[in-house]
């Protein structure tokens, strides 16, 4: 601007100083830019690089670009622990030799305190969320998961289909062997008022009420197999999904009943649409689904001796209140059609019955009551007697139960209760699930407890939940049941085998004698992998895992 002013034939200020002091003017400033601009001209026209450079704040330098005292000030916050604030910087830089030795004579404010915060890598947001720990590692759990349910799960793998990451199977079928088809079973509940919360919002929107708590509820129980998707028929007519309003005052609770009617359904669909494969279904570690008959055996609320007076009144005379006489196991008063019958008070009323037949050795049964013509027809023989029977002599002699039951670690013969405890009848008893379906050519497992992960339903239900927060907010259980069956249908089956190809991954990790934490960040890095590489442990090692 200063040269077109300076050279402007019809500008009457064409002369240099003038031409430099209406450039100045013009910018709002007055004879010292017009010193400034002559200068840097004539050192454009001596060297044409020579270009004047905006300096405007250089002057400002930052300690965090010390990179020794950035890694300082972060070891400092990670010693604290997760919980760190802006404040904790603060007061760090206000320590007396700390500032002595940054040539400080004062703290810095807050606001710079939470814009460092972000240059170290700090950002405010979520504790990130991973897989759940609680029990994961108990000592029963890895126990179960290592020796039954991984080498289960190993010899039916031997007769599925197995898919790549684009959905195409990668194994053929054996020889002479008849495909296996695993369902995996879950339940999960979807509610009303659950929408997105995060999303990109316009500076013009403003607050606007919104509906307090979660709204109806629905919970799905529903089947998944990588082969076929959701568990219903070719056509799409039949179905194994249940779809349950919980609560009192609704539905009431999805109970072991419910669980053995869905499985009846699904096995009716699979019998009548896939007879030409053999079906296993695996299920939650939970007690709804581990539940026993009523009379099943178990020695934990077993007393050792028979009761007194037994010879003195009839084995079917239970007793009253406090006052028991006969041994039994408590169950529920139902009515003819299966329902539980409750008391004036609302109270289920409750009955006793006699426990069902232990087992020999050899497999022939062993009744837990005297037998006809005995003195005491139809008494409970206790513990003591029953372990005799079985070859335990001295039995009776023997405590009832170390205290608390808290027995010494591979303790045998060390009270009547932990001895009946490990008897292979006493162990092998099996659940109402497991007998249903067998009574049938099916067979169910379950899951080890807390493993979430093995149960690749787990993210079709988180799938369809992506999918359900994008419908429009209602609060009608009408819609609320149609927007939750369209977004379960909108799970694509590639996306099932990809989530069954992680749980198989974990699996895999498992087997390799991973624990929890290491197979998650294995199945991590090895994402699209069905089995971990060999150098597995080595990558662990650098990863400082083990």
């Amino acid at each position: 601007m200063f040269l077109w002013n300076y050279t402007d034939s019809m500008s009457k200020s064409s002369g240099w100083m003038a031409a430099s002091l209406k450039t100045a003017h013009a910018h709002e400033k007055g004879p010292w830019l017009a010193g400034r601009l002559r200068e840097w001209v004539r050192a454009y026209c001596k060297d044409r690089g020579d270009l004047p450079m905006n300096i405007y704040g250089t002057w400002n330098s930052s300690i965090l670009e010390d990179e020794d005292f950035a890694l300082e000030l972060l070891l400092h916050l990670q010693s604290i622990g997760k919980y760190v604030r802006a404040m904790d910087i603060v007061e760090y830089l206000d320590r007396a030799e700390v500032k002595l030795r940054l040539k400080l004579t004062k703290t810095i404010s807050l606001a710079t305190a939470q814009r460092w915060m972000k240059h170290i890598g700090y950002r405010w947001s979520k504790t990130p969320t991973g897989q759940f720990v609680d029990g994961h590692e108990r000592v029963d759990v890895v126990e179960y998961r290592q020796a039954i349910f991984l080498p289960v799960w190993a010899e039916l793998l031997s007769r599925t289909r197995i898919y790549e990451t684009n959905g195409n199977e990668c194994l053929t079928q054996p020889p002479g062997a008849r495909r296996v088809v695993i369902w995996n079973h879950d339940e999960s509940t979807y509610y009303a008022n659950d929408r997105r919360k995060i999303r990109w919002v316009h500076e013009s929107e403003t607050a606007v009420p919104y509906a307090k708590g979660e709204g109806a509820s629905l919970m799905v129980a529903d089947m998944v197999s990588p082969d076929y998707g959701w568990l219903r028929s070719p056509d799409g007519t039949e179905t194994a999904r249940v779809l349950f309003k919980a609560g009192k005052a609704r539905e009431g609770y999805f109970t072991c009943e419910d669980i053995l009617k869905q499985a009846s359904s699904a096995m009716d669909i699979l019998e009548k649409h896939y007879p030409d494969e053999d079906h296993v279904m695996v299920f939650d570690n939970a007690t709804t689904h581990l539940k026993r008959a009523d009379d099943a055996l178990s020695a934990r609320h077993m007393p050792k001796f028979s009761p007194k007076n037994g010879d003195k009144w009839d084995g079917t005379d239970w007793g009253e209140g406090r006052q028991p006489k006969n041994w039994g196991v408590e169950v529920n008063v139902v009515d003819e059609n299966g329902k539980v019958v409750h008391g004036p008070n609302g109270v289920v009323l409750r009955k006793k019955v006699p426990m069902g037949d232990a087992r020999f050795a050899d497999g022939s049964p062993q009744s837990l009551y005297y037998p006809e013509g005995h003195e005491r027809v139809g008494v409970f023989k206790g513990m003591g007697v029953i372990l005799e029977e079985r070859g335990y002599e001295g039995a009776l002699k023997i405590r009832a139960e170390c205290p608390k039951f808290q027995c010494e670690k591979g303790a045998a013969r060390c009270c009547c209760r932990r001895m009946l405890y490990n008897e292979p009848d006493f162990i092998g008893v099996k659940s109402l699930l497991e007998i249903a379906c067998e009574a049938r050519g099916f067979r169910a497992i379950f899951f080890p407890k807390f493993h979430c992960e093995l149960n690749f339903i787990e993210q079709c239900w988180g799938y369809s939940k992506r999918t359900y927060r994008e419908f429009p907010a209602t609060s009608k259980e009408a819609d609320l049941e149609r927007n939750v069956l369209q977004a379960l249908d909108s799970v694509p089956l590639l996306t099932i085998r990809r989530f069954s190809t992680r749980s198989l991954r974990f699996m895999d990790a498992y087997r390799k004698g991973l624990d929890g934490k290491q197979a998650a960040w294995a199945s991590k890095k090895y994402r699209g992998h069905r089995v971990l590489p060999e150098t597995l442990m080595r990558d662990l090692a650098d990863a400082g895992l083990i």
